[in-house]
């Protein structure tokens, strides 16, 4: 989990009086998780985080199933989404369950006009291609190429780009999103064995206070529908803010593989885990080192989880055809492994130069008719000499 981070002015105690300048009070806002029982942060606003001028009709964004019960290894082109200049209009679901959505975006356009808020999922923004930064109520995280974005629920940001080439993967997860609990100790410090630590982690900085009245649109999200909100301050006018309750970023070009001496198993590439999935990261790493090794992956059944690979960079010694952005999905119930040919030409080769995200959900996803105009219905095929 993040750990303890503060910014700006807060006063000595937690509930007690912090005055301005003029003599008025800050306003107190607890951001809290699982109720009272998990991680939070206090902020202090300039104005009450409750001023409401209107409420605008809530509209549906709900992903529509296709295909409900896949039984069939199938692809996906993700960079076959058209951009679009919005942010959220671009944000296109091709695969979900009840733990979590899975998206493609192709942005034009920074937040400009409108802030937004997840009110019912962390969101993992995964930069595929574009440069920017996140503008949050807790400060700014500048972001790259190969970057994660964790921002928990709740949390109100803007995403600006350096230009309109911009393509990102989102995972939004209805559990909050944690580093996998082997690697911390007690303390909740990353333990020696973490193929990452805490000198990894982008953290917010430059808190901009934006003590403002007016129009300030925030589209919320909850329940499938967005619903326009009209604030009459700035929702970034925080003066300071402490606690655990926080956007951060990391990449993953800072994850460092794990490897041995024959072929290792997917969980050593895990970055991030929701309730009923978990987050790896594929990343270039020495082959196997047995004199005998083969470094392709063995044919496996998913028996117990569907399988996504998010395809990013690089040459990966188990397919015959890849794509930036593409998307394979491997369902629970039947098995996959290396394409034909791929085993052999593995044998001897000392390292892989591959980059890929991949997500284990633990119950079946559903297809969306979005995903089935990219699919490329030929995959599961493949396999077939």
């Amino acid at each position: 989990m993040p750990h303890y981070h503060r910014a700006g002015k807060i006063p000595s105690k937690r509930h007690i009086q912090f005055r301005k300048p003029d003599g008025n009070l800050y306003a107190e806002e607890l951001v809290s998780t699982e109720g009272f029982s998990s991680t939070y942060s206090l902020v202090y606003h300039c104005h009450p985080p409750t001023l409401v001028e209107s409420i605008g009709q809530p509209y549906s964004i709900a992903p529509e199933a296709a295909i409900a019960n896949n039984m069939q290894n199938r692809s996906f082109l993700t960079f076959n989404v058209a951009p679009k200049k919005d942010y959220l209009e671009s944000r296109v679901i091709q695969l979900f369950n009840n733990d979590l959505y899975m998206s493609s975006a192709a942005p034009q356009a920074s937040m400009t006009d409108y802030f937004y808020k997840n009110a019912d999922a962390d969101e993992v923004i995964f930069i595929h291609e574009g440069s920017g930064y996140l503008q949050t109520l807790y400060g700014k995280i500048e972001f790259e190429y190969g970057d994660y974005l964790v921002v928990p629920r709740g949390v109100i940001y803007q995403i600006h780009f350096n230009n309109s080439q911009n393509r990102l993967m989102i995972i939004e997860s209805f559990s909050p999103i944690r580093p996998p609990k082997r690697y911390l100790n007690t303390m909740g410090q990353y333990l020696e064995h973490s193929p990452y630590c805490e000198r990894d982690i982008k953290l917010p900085t430059d808190l901009e206070t934006h003590d403002e009245h007016g129009q300030f649109k925030v589209l919320i999200k909850k329940g499938d529908e967005i619903f326009p909100y009209i604030y009459t301050t700035n929702p970034f006018d925080a003066i300071g803010w402490d606690g655990y309750h926080y956007p951060y970023g990391f990449s993953i070009h800072n994850y460092e593989p794990i490897t041995g001496r024959v072929h290792m198993p997917p969980p050593i590439h895990q970055t991030f885990e929701g309730h009923n999935f978990v987050i790896c990261s594929f990343v270039p790493r020495l082959y196997d080192y047995h004199p005998e090794s083969i470094p392709a992956p063995y044919n496996h059944s998913n028996v117990d989880s569907d399988e996504v690979l998010y395809y990013v960079d690089g040459d990966f010694m188990s397919r015959k055809h890849v794509e930036k952005g593409m998307i394979t999905l491997h369902p629970k119930g039947i098995p996959h492994g290396p394409h034909p040919g791929t085993v052999e030409k593995s044998i001897g080769a000392k390292e892989t130069k591959e980059l890929a995200v991949m997500i284990d959900p633990f119950f079946p996803l559903k297809i969306t008719k979005a995903a089935l105009q990219i699919e490329d219905p030929s995959y599961y095929k493949s396999w077939v000499e």
